[in-house]
């Protein structure tokens, strides 16, 4: 299936923020709900073996809930769970000191705003990088100046999406995905009174998750494409790609590569 770049709304400025943030605050609960990202932990696992990091620099980070779930489904699985420091070209410090509280010494941010694509030496060296359900938002182009400016200086860089290009790929979702989005209104931190009636006594918020969520596995690159990407790199990083289940027949892919000879240097 050919990919297709259509608007997302929880990343159009244009939309309402309480639209933008309950789109993105069911979609963290569903991960975490839906133990989405538990079947990463192994790829993952082998991901910081294999590059010896201790720091990861979580890229692109949005509201930084993939990362804050895969650290507690790393620590469920007894793998202790690396120091992950977000970062964003624009960052979310008051969802990230959130985190921050409830993962000390496992959680931390950069409140300044960092450019995936030129990443400073003080951040990426010894650090491997991460980039969870992101790089579907970027454009080829973009995303590929991303994916590589993340693997200059780093040990190492893990790319995962919870779906394969398919928009059928979203359905499993549904499973803890619409009590994630029932519930919002009552668990969200800020604009609980128009989160609900956006959820509760309008179609808006159900109908924007599941547009955000079909165009999102139109975004996201293949197997192919994401090779296409590193191929200037030529051999200076050994590349995996697979897949993982998780309930409801869902499939998630990783992709990661490990810097040749690679030895970390994380502070």
């Amino acid at each position: 299936m050919r990919r297709r770049h259509l608007f997302e709304l929880n990343d159009s400025a244009w939309a309402p923020v309480a639209l933008r943030e309950t789109i993105i605050e069911a979609l963290s609960r569903t991960l975490a709900w839906g133990h989405i990202l538990r079947g990463m932990v192994g790829p993952f696992g082998r991901f910081l073996a294999a590059t010896g990091a201790a720091e990861v620099l979580d890229l692109c980070a949005g509201a930084g809930g993939p990362a804050a779930i895969l650290a507690a489904e790393l620590a469920r699985a007894g793998v202790h769970p690396p120091r992950f420091l977000m970062t964003d070209l624009h960052p979310h410090p008051e969802a990230w000191g959130r985190l921050r509280a409830e993962h000390e010494g496992v959680i931390d941010f950069v409140a300044a705003p960092v450019d995936a694509t030129n990443i400073p030496v003080s951040l990426s060296a010894g650090r491997a990088c991460v980039i969870i359900n992101a790089l579907h938002h970027f454009p080829p182009g973009l995303a590929g100046e991303i994916v590589r400016g993340a693997c200059r200086d780093a040990p190492g860089v893990f790319i995962a999406e919870g779906f394969e290009r398919n928009p059928l790929r979203f359905a499993p979702f549904a499973l803890a995905g619409l009590p994630a989005l029932l519930l919002n209104p009552v668990l969200s931190p800020r604009h609980g009174l128009a989160k609900a009636v956006l959820t509760w006594l309008t179609p808006a918020a159900l109908a924007a998750s599941v547009w955000d969520g079909v165009v999102s596995t139109l975004r996201v690159y293949t197997e192919a494409e994401l090779r296409e990407m590193v191929a200037p790199l030529g051999d200076a990083f050994s590349w995996e790609y697979g897949t993982w289940e998780f309930p409801g027949f869902g499939r998630a892919y990783y992709f990661f590569g490990v810097a040749r000879g690679a030895v970390a240097r994380a502070t």
